[in-house]
């Protein structure tokens, strides 16, 4: 039977609680308009579990949600504001980076970066495996 590894994090306040659980999928950084006014930086990084891997089990239950999109809604602490990710109408939830509880594991890597055009000239990414 495969291992699987669990993963804590949740929002500044600790009203918003998760556990993750692998596999993991696509992690991947992001620079889209969406993403910069989402969480007011210039650039993300998203990790994404299958839906039902994801269990919100802090004391103020589920993130509030804000329907951004046609298939998706992003996720945030109604009681803080901390934003957590988004919960697509798919299988997927996708959480930030910033807001595990430990976000120094090989798995979390982003694999690829996307709209880095929209970001300003002098914003440079770089994902670095090592």
């Amino acid at each position: 039977m495969p291992s699987t590894t669990d993963y804590a994090g949740g929002c500044l306040c600790g009203a918003i609680r998760f556990e993750a659980k692998t596999p993991i999928s696509n992690p991947h950084s992001c620079s889209c308009k969406m993403c910069q006014r989402h969480s007011g930086a210039l650039t993300s990084v998203w990790i994404e579990f299958p839906k039902d891997s994801v269990i919100w089990n802090g004391p103020h239950g589920e993130p509030a949600t804000y329907r951004s999109s046609d298939i998706s809604s992003r996720v945030f602490c109604a009681n803080c504001g901390s934003t957590l990710g988004a919960i697509d109408d798919g299988p997927v939830v996708a959480l930030l980076l910033g807001a595990f509880d430990n976000a120094d594991d090989k798995a979390f890597i982003p694999r690829s970066h996307s709209y880095s055009d929209s970001s300003p000239g002098w914003w440079r990414t770089e994902i670095n495996d090592e």
